[in-house]
């Protein structure tokens, strides 16, 4: 396995800020050459990014084929954009060196979980805007723009809307109380375009912190799109369940719950019947 950090340093980014990706050396005895990388961003409702959803989902997808990189985006005090920069900045270093890492450039999956979900979203809705490519390309072409270009989009459990169903930390933390036009820009179900790449998500029914609707908003304007999209409601579990099982289980000890755990399986299904070769 090879395994390497960068550092990012967009306008505002904070210490720490990096990317970590982990690629699966080629094999003569495998077929699998060029493989699918799936960008994670971990969630903690923009305060800080949880080691639970970060190394153990990334090594869980490299079990399943697939290359994994984790965005440790800044978090508060960083404000809106700087996990947005830094998360396209993350996506012009896998695709500068796609072809080094033999990782497929035309599959290259952006995930997230919770407020992760909504960062991963954030780009999948905003990546052809002009002031994500000036900033990071110095030029707002398309040409430039489809550098930036995710081509499939996974979220866990994703905070989605800034209105009733909002998580409140969440939108505190990114862009504050005041700024009622960038909450209505950072209300993501009311920015979806034809810019938003085919998508699944998964959420729970019973999620306390992060209301189920905020998935079944942004699927209903992915499907007034007509954008490819699975959706999964799973009956039980609270929030932030990572894996649902023992290896991602808290001090808390409450995010076992065995009806969620073939998420991962379902998703792997999903990325592999349109990303793998």
């Amino acid at each position: 396995m090879y395994y390497k950090e960068f550092a990012l340093n967009e306008e505002g980014s904070l210490e720490g800020a990096r990317l970590t990706v982990f690629i699966q050396e080629p094999s003569t005895e495998l077929y699998i050459s060029k493989r699918p990388l799936v960008l994670l961003c971990p969630g903690g409702g923009y305060e800080w990014t949880s080691d639970r959803e970060a190394e153990p989902l990334a090594f869980a997808f490299m079990a399943k084929g697939f290359n994994t990189a984790i965005l440790r985006y800044s978090c508060k005090p960083a404000k809106y954009p700087t996990a947005l920069l830094e998360l396209g900045r993350a996506m012009l270093i896998v695709r500068e060196h796609a072809a080094e890492w033999e990782v497929d450039p035309e599959a290259i999956i952006v995930q997230g979980a919770s407020a992760g979900g909504h960062l991963a979203a954030s780009y999948s809705c905003f990546w052809r805007e002009d002031f994500l490519s000036e900033k990071l390309l110095g030029e707002v072409t398309d040409a430039a723009k489809e550098k930036l270009r995710p081509n499939g989009l996974l979220l866990c459990y994703p905070v989605i809307t800034s209105g009733e169903y909002a998580h409140r930390g969440s939108f505190d933390a990114l862009v504050g109380k005041e700024d009622k036009k960038l909450l209505e820009k950072v209300s993501l179900e009311k920015q979806v375009s034809d810019a938003v790449p085919r998508t699944f998500i998964w959420h729970t029914f019973t999620d306390g912190s992060v209301p189920v609707e905020n998935s079944l908003l942004f699927a209903s304007a992915l499907k007034a799109h007509n954008i490819n999209t699975e959706l999964h409601i799973f009956c039980e579990g609270g929030h932030g369940l990572s894996l649902a099982n023992e290896i991602t289980e808290s001090p808390s000890r409450k995010e076992i719950v065995p009806s969620c755990q073939p998420w991962i399986d379902l998703a792997a299904t999903w990325l592999g019947s349109y990303f793998k070769k």
